[in-house]
């Protein structure tokens, strides 16, 4: 009996009915099958209902019994469930304990780390504050997120970093404030170190080259050993007590708070913005220390305080170099020192010109060899510091030269432009020791006797050391060879000469009070200067340790200064005596119409020629030349005034008496030349300085008189034929009055010019 689905539902005629037929066949075939099954057990089943009715009385019973056992067993169990109850309650706490334990545990570590968080805030321990931030977010916090205090604690953690940050930018503020006022002492300090350290090292190179020398002359340098030694120990004891007293720059400055800063900035990863603020802020600072005092110039203070706090500047800037990773380069260091340099130079150049005291710049060029030495100590190239002080060197010659100026011409107002006069023998040697001057005849003379210079040249020659001597001293410690040293006292000694000694003679000889007396006095001291110039070669040439023979030694002007300075004063004397001969001129008094000479020279020209004796009388210490030309220059220059005077526009008229007494003046001129006042002069040399005058005598005086006496002649015969016509042609004028007067006054004109014409032909 099987229908596949396709049957039941197929189209064929009855296929439903036909399976409804067997679908009703197959279910009479199953309840006979259940029926034979019914009729096979229904004995076992009748069987059970019969064991069971006959349980049924034990079941009644076994209820009852076991209804009473269980209220029975109830009671009983009352509190057996009370205690039950309570244990499970304790049990129930007891896991809740332990869980809260547990839990517990879990959070302590989380509070002991937050506590000490608390505590390093509270103690200023912010790195270490900083890491545990760092242990509570990454290990303890995510054990424990789930709990709202944690969450409290995840939201101040934050907040705790910016405190932090905060807090520790607060110390670095106050860190470059208080580097800013130590940098002055930290600056000190470590130039007070280089100095120390550079007095150690001289000492030692000396102690090298005496040992040296102690090696090749050993048996005579054993006490000299000893004693060297003995003071070389106690130098190094005295450093010694010099750096324990001198603090560094790590005992003055407290330079945690840059370390903080750094690790806490480097920690919260903002190393790179806390290196430019700190970069930024020192640059600023940079600035303001390297902005000198408007009165720094004045003293000595001003320029150490200056330096002090650059030095300190950049000794801090190399500790920081050294001591952190990355706060700040070489490079950095380099150009923040470049650019402070370029401003220091700029400074000194500009305040060390205002300086006009040699000691005050000779202060500030060891104040600049110190600041130099002790940054190249720390690494900073100082080359271009060395080349300002070369050129400050020439300003320290110039305020050298200022204040010697001062001294030549105090010392010219002083001198007495006499000779030195010497009573002793030990007054001779004071002045020999102080003036090299040596002169074998005037050794032979005795005392006491007078040396040719005046008191001014060993002045002069002493005070010539002295600024040897001042010049050295900035020479000193410029790391140069002994060669440039000689070379730099040569030059500055030659300007002193060839400029401010020369302008000090030029101007005194220029000075009006200077005499002729003062003037021959000084043509003497510089030939005395000019010879003592060797000497002052030798002096340098001993201090340098260098050979005058060298090709590279300069050799020291004093020949054409002080020659100059001759002809100066030569040339002043010429000047002065013209000046001494217009004045006896000036008080000539001469009577142009004059009837006759006095007989003598006129009072002025003698008074004249006696002053010229005399004065030429002081030229006998002259070279012979400058004597001589100054007398032929006198007498030409007073036959020149004569000759003028003669000649003078002005002069209208000139009587033979004045012509006679002029005359007599010439001739006393020409018996002055010719008594030769000064020796040397050959022949009648000093006589043609008159030979106009002696012309002018011969060919115009005499014929002038020659021409006068004519004209006397011709005005006589005119009087005298005027006399004879008269009387001629009126016999009757002798009784008009008018007539009579005027033949009386041809009368008295007529013996008149008779008279002049015999006085003029007789002295003719």
């Amino acid at each position: 009996f099987i229908f596949s689905k396709e049957s039941v539902y197929d189209d064929q005629p009855n296929a439903h009915q036909r399976f409804m037929e067997k679908l009703d066949a197959c279910i009479r075939n199953h309840d006979r099958e259940i029926e034979k099954m019914c009729n096979f057990h229904h004995q076992g089943f009748v069987d059970a209902i019969t064991e069971l009715l006959k349980v049924r009385a034990d079941a009644e019973k076994l209820k009852v019994q076991v209804t009473d056992t269980n209220r029975r067993l109830q009671d009983a169990g009352k509190e057996v469930i009370a205690q039950t109850e309570e244990i499970i309650r304790c049990r129930v706490q007891q896991r809740n304990i332990t869980t809260v334990v547990e839990k517990l545990q879990l959070c302590l570590p989380v509070l002991e780390m937050y506590s000490k968080l608390k505590e390093q805030m509270n103690v200023k321990r912010y790195y270490s504050a900083l890491k545990t931030m760092e242990q509570l977010e990454n290990l303890y916090l995510p054990r424990v997120s789930q709990y709202r205090f944690c969450q409290i604690m995840i939201e101040n953690l934050p907040k705790l970093r910016e405190e932090i940050k905060e807090i520790s930018m607060s110390d670095l503020k106050d860190f470059l404030e208080s580097i800013r006022k130590h940098s002055d002492r930290i600056g000190e300090t470590a130039m007070k170190q280089a100095q120390q350290q550079k007095t150690f090292s001289t000492t030692l190179q000396k102690q090298n080259n005496l040992n040296y020398g102690r090696n090749m002359h050993l048996g005579r340098s054993r006490i000299l050993e000893s004693k060297n030694e003995i003071t070389l120990k106690r130098t190094f004891e005295d450093d010694d007590e010099h750096e324990e007293e001198v603090l560094t720059a790590q005992d003055l400055v407290d330079f945690s708070p840059v370390y903080r800063c750094l690790h806490i900035y480097s920690v919260l990863g903002d190393g790179e913005i806390f290196e430019n603020y700190y970069r930024k802020q020192r640059r600023k600072q940079a600035r303001l220390v390297l902005q000198p005092q408007s009165s720094m110039h004045e003293t000595v203070e001003g320029y150490r305080r200056y330096f002090s706090q650059i030095v300190g500047f950049f000794v801090v800037e190399d500790h920081i170099l050294h001591v952190t990773q990355g706060l700040v380069t070489r490079t950095y260091t380099d150009e923040l020192w470049n650019m402070a340099l370029s401003k220091i130079i700029a400074v000194l150049r500009t305040h060390s010109s205002y300086c006009s005291d040699p000691d005050l710049v000779l202060e500030l060029k060891n104040l600049i060899v110190v600041f130099a030495d002790t940054l190249q100590g720390y690494g900073f190239p100082v080359n271009r510091l060395f080349d300002l002080l070369f050129e400050i060197r020439d300003q320290y010659n110039e305020t050298l030269l200022k204040k010697w100026s001062g001294l030549f011409r105090d010392i010219f107002e002083a001198d007495n432009y006499s000779p030195i006069p010497i009573a002793n023998e030990e007054e001779y040697k004071i002045v020999i020791s102080k003036f090299p001057f040596q002169d074998p005849e005037l050794d032979k003379q005795s005392f006491p006797k007078k040396l040719p210079m005046s008191q001014s040249v060993p002045q002069i020659y002493i005070q010539v050391k002295e600024f040897i001597y001042a010049s050295l001293k900035f020479s000193e410690s410029l790391h140069r060879s002994s060669t440039e040293i000689d070379d730099m006292l040569r030059k500055s000694t030659n300007l002193l000469l060839t400029r401010t000694l020369s302008s000090c003679l030029q101007n005194l000889i220029k000075k009006p009070h200077i005499g002729l007396t003062e003037l021959v006095q000084i043509i003497i001291n510089t030939t005395h200067l000019e010879q003592a110039c060797k000497y002052l070669e030798d002096f340098i040439s001993n201090i340098t340790n260098i050979s005058q023979v060298s090709v590279h030694t300069a050799r020291l002007y004093g020949l054409s200064t002080f020659k100059d300075a001759r002809h100066a004063a030569e040339g002043e004397i010429y000047t002065k005596l013209n000046q001494k001969i217009d004045e006896f001129i000036q008080i000539a008094d001469y009577d142009w119409t004059m009837s006759e000479s006095d007989g003598r020279a006129s009072g002025y020209l003698m008074d004249l020629i006696n002053f010229l004796r005399s004065t030429f009388q002081v030229f006998t210490h002259l070279p012979g030349k400058v004597a001589q030309t100054a007398c032929m220059s006198a007498c030409q220059h007073l036959s020149t005034s004569l000759m003028q005077m003669l000649l003078d526009s002005e002069l209208k008229q000139i009587s033979m008496g004045a012509i006679q007494q002029f005359n007599l003046d010439v001739i006393q001129c020409e018996l002055f030349a010719s008594s030769e006042p000064v020796p040397g002069f050959q022949g009648d040399t000093l006589q043609l300085a008159f030979i106009d005058l002696r012309q002018v005598r011969h060919y115009w005086i005499f014929p002038l008189q020659i021409m006068f006496l004519t004209c006397l002649c011709h005005l006589l015969f005119y009087f005298s034929s005027m006399k004879d016509s008269s009387k001629k042609n009126n016999i009757f004028a002798q009784f008009r009055k008018n007539d009579r007067d005027k033949q009386k006054l041809i009368e008295t004109v007529v013996k008149q010019l008779r008279s002049l014409a015999n006085g003029m032909s007789q002295h003719t």
